[in-house]
């Protein structure tokens, strides 16, 4: 009777154990997408909804295609995007945001304080330039929502004569690498309902991967110029043009696309002193006033915008020769945007109250 007991015991005890160490499952009911691939003459559209996968299939010939599914949306007007131009002078406004790291309705609340979009989420900001330093992707769970909310927006700026620039950041080139570090959990479970890798959801056959492969890790734009993380005081010294770093750049992007490993100057500009990676004006060693001179002078600009690294609100260093307008938006709490008009330079706040620049 107590060996009974005794097995009884052990076999209670195998019980709890198990259960212990059993993977847990996800009770969360993930809808994402749509992720669309381009296949030949058609589009292969996946979306889930309500964690069940569901597909199918749009001609090229019906664009543009107009999804909305789960609560899902996405309009894809056009295939084929050629890489945008580096150089922007005109009689329009600027705005610039960074660092949105899925923070959907974080973003829409700011854009719409902030008069760049109306209260149905379409472009209001006429003729002016809207741009956007980089990492839209990671750490949020509304990434796939602002990729196809910006895809869609920089149709509707251009179509009112302004334009949308969004500038690589060091997120968007690790997901596409393969870097999913500071993936928001919800993604690597849709991955795996996809049956795919999380990158492989952004190949160059997707839609929106293509899209993100024809953009730029630098823009000038009346007389500022935008990146992601900086531009290292190396560039100047050694007379890089804005048009080799982003070719060099784009070239070396994915390296599981290349032919051989990066080198060179595509292997340097992908490093730590790279645009996309870059804290030398905010963290040791930092950039000495001559040496962010010598960087305006080089490029023939008069100051550099940046995100990347977290503030609590747009900043200014080097005497207003550099700001940063990485506004924690991550976090999910606050953000803000910059302005600039001519002379004027303006921060705007979540909750659209605009201040002078100190």
């Amino acid at each position: 009777m107590k060996k009974l007991a005794l097995v009884v015991l052990l076999a209670l005890i195998m019980i709890v154990l198990n259960a212990c160490n059993a993977p847990e499952q996800s009770t969360t009911s993930i809808d994402d997408g749509p992720h669309i691939y381009i296949q030949d003459q058609d589009l292969d559209v996946n979306w889930l909804c309500n964690n069940n996968l569901n597909r199918s299939s749009v001609s090229l010939s019906d664009l543009p295609y107009n999804f909305s599914e789960c609560g899902l949306s996405a309009k894809v007007h056009k295939i084929g995007w050629t890489t945008s131009p580096i150089e922007y002078e005109g009689n329009f406004k600027i705005a610039a945001f960074s660092d949105a790291h899925g923070q959907y309705d974080l973003l829409t609340r700011l854009l719409q304080n902030n008069n760049i979009i109306d209260q149905d989420l379409n472009w209001q900001f006429g003729n002016g330039h809207l741009v956007i330093t980089g990492d839209m992707f990671d750490r949020g769970d509304k990434v796939t929502e602002i990729l196809w909310f910006i895809f869609g927006l920089e149709q509707q700026a251009i179509d009112a004569g302004g334009n949308i620039h969004i500038l690589l950041g060091n997120h968007e080139v690790m997901v596409m690498n393969g870097n999913l570090k500071y993936l928001h959990d919800k993604y690597h479970q849709a991955a795996n309902l996809f049956n795919t890798s999380y990158d492989a959801l952004y190949s160059r056959d997707s839609v929106l991967g293509a899209w993100l492969r024809s953009k730029n890790v630098l823009a000038k734009v009346n007389g500022y110029l935008f990146a992601h993380g900086g531009l290292p005081p190396d560039l100047a010294t050694n007379k890089n043009s804005l048009q080799s770093i982003n070719q060099a750049f784009r070239d070396n992007l994915v390296k599981s696309e290349l032919e051989a490993p990066r080198e060179g100057f595509g292997e340097y500009l992908h490093g730590r002193s790279g645009p996309v990676w870059y804290r030398g004006y905010f963290r040791e060693p930092t950039a000495s006033p001559d040496q962010i001179d010598s960087l305006l002078e080089h490029f023939n600009v008069k100051g550099i915008v940046v995100g990347h690294t977290s503030q609590d609100r747009i900043r200014t260093r080097y005497q207003g020769k550099v700001i940063a307008i990485d506004t924690s938006i991550k976090k999910g709490q606050y953000g803000e945007i910059l302005f600039i008009d001519g002379n004027k330079r303006w921060r705007g706040d979540l909750a659209g109250i605009r201040r002078e620049l100190e």
